[in-house]
Parts: structure tokens; sequence; C-alpha cells
């Protein structure tokens, strides 16, 4: 149950992000729609790589090493809700700054799309420890 709670809270994340990447982008009016879209995807998967599989690891381990009911909540560490109120109150900051929002979709849509792509290790990891 934590595997799929896990890897749906991080599609979720991404998509959301991704979502407002997309909005920023379509509202841009510049030529460079292209090149933010392919930075940050470019961005995503160095993001997914070296930073979010790590995190994905140590979550998977613990999980796997709990007993039969554990929390929901419990699919991340304390540590790991710490970092994520970070990160949330940076993306609010980031998003009432004076940055323009398609420069901001680089990040939103690399984050984003690195939380899809490390999600599909938990949610492969259910498959193939349940089926």
């Amino acid at each position: 149950m934590l595997l799929l709670f896990a890897g749906a809270m991080w599609i979720a994340a991404g998509i959301m992000l991704c979502f407002m990447a997309y909005k920023w982008l379509k509202a841009y009016e510049g030529n460079n729609t292209l090149l933010f879209t392919g930075t940050g995807l470019t961005g995503s998967l160095i993001i997914h790589h070296f930073g979010f599989l790590r995190v994905v690891d140590k979550n998977l381990g613990r999980i796997m090493q709990m007993e039969e009911k554990p929390c929901l909540f419990s699919f991340m560490s304390w540590k790991s809700y710490l970092i994520v109120l970070v990160m949330v109150s940076a993306g609010i900051a980031l998003r009432h700054s004076q940055i323009p929002k398609e420069y901001l979709s680089v990040l939103y849509l690399g984050i984003g799309a690195a939380l899809i792509l490390s999600s599909i290790r938990y949610l492969r990891h259910l498959y193939f420890h349940y089926y």
C-alpha cells in the first residue's frame, strides 16, 4: 500500500509542477519556448538520476523493512518531510518573485518531470514485489 501511495504522491506532485510550467510556457509570447522546454526536460533527467533516485531508494529500503500496518505517511522519513516543506516554501516564494515565469518553467518542468520519472521506481517495485 505504501509503495502505491508513494508513487501516486510523486506523480501527483510532478503533474502539478509540469502543468504550471505548461501554463507559463503557453502564455509566453517569445520564440524560445522549445529551448525552455528542452532545457527543463534535460534537467529532469539529471535531477532524476543524480537526486531523486537516491531518495526513492532510501524510501524503498525503509518501506520494505516495515511491519504489516505502517502509518500511511511513513513512505518518507521525517527528514524528507522537512525537505519537502523547504521545497514547497521555495516554490511559493519563486512563483511570487519577479523572475519571469518562462525561466521558472524550466525549473518547474525539470523537477516535475523528474518526480514523475522517479515515481516509476516505486510502481515497478510494487509490481515486482506483489505480482
